[in-house]
């Protein structure tokens, strides 16, 4: 009897063992499978990336063979911050072959005309460029002092008009979750909409979004760091 005992634990022991290594093995491919994703290209054609400074050294000829059609550049922040690596890089995607955008990162806690003046001074007028777009990712609420939301949405409403006018074409909204949760920007701003969700295609916008952050962090042979890889709604 004692003997059956210990050939049944020992069983289990094996059965328990084999279980904590397929869920080993379940939990490292999800994690893989999440680091890599890319949406196919037979259901989003048009695919590109989003780079800055903090990406490192890109390659934008790699970038280009293996599957980007565009790039967007971080251009400027706020009233005063410009991006060391956009005009290296603004001239190499071009050479590339690639289609580009410029980004700005919109500051609550300035007001419009220096932000537009910053724009305007960095980013070349008159390039065959993709519409701007302006990242919304902090609130008024990060300010000090705090800012209401009806003087956020009135500087952003500026900062849109002044930027339209100079590149001559819409803007669009790279609007993150916590800023669509603070002021429901999506449905009020008729803009085209550039959205950010690993993986999963976003619906936090309520309505369709013409770009699609689908992974944050992509390792790629283009670039030393991760890249945040950018498809177009078809």
């Amino acid at each position: 009897m004692a003997r059956t005992t210990k050939k049944a634990r020992r069983w289990r022991a094996r059965i328990i063992g084999a279980l904590v290594l397929v869920a080993l093995l379940a939990a490292g491919w999800g994690w893989w499978e999440m680091r890599n994703f890319r949406p196919a290209e037979d259901a989003y054609p048009d695919q590109g990336a989003f780079v800055s400074a903090e990406s490192g050294a890109v390659e934008f000829p790699v970038l280009h063979a293996i599957g980007a059609d565009f790039v967007y550049l971080l251009a400027t922040s706020g009233a005063d911050g410009e991006d060391p690596a956009f005009a290296r890089d603004y001239a190499a995607a071009r050479a590339a072959g690639l289609q580009v955008g410029v980004v700005h990162v919109f500051d609550p806690c300035r007001l419009a005309d220096g932000q537009s003046a910053n724009f305007v001074t960095t980013v070349p007028r008159g390039q065959a460029m993709l519409p701007p777009a302006i990242a919304l990712t902090k609130t008024g609420e990060e300010c000090d002092p705090q800012v209401g939301d009806a003087q956020v949405e009135s500087e952003l409403m500026t900062f849109i008009n002044q930027i339209e006018m100079h590149v001559g074409k819409p803007v669009i909204l790279k609007v993150s979750p916590e800023f669509e949760d603070r002021y429901t920007i999506a449905a009020r701003l008729e803009r085209q909409l550039w959205l950010t969700r690993d993986r999963f295609a976003p619906t936090y916008g309520g309505r369709p979004w013409l770009l699609w952050s689908a992974n944050h962090a992509l390792p790629t042979q283009a670039a030393d760091e991760p890249l945040e890889w950018v498809v177009v709604q078809p």
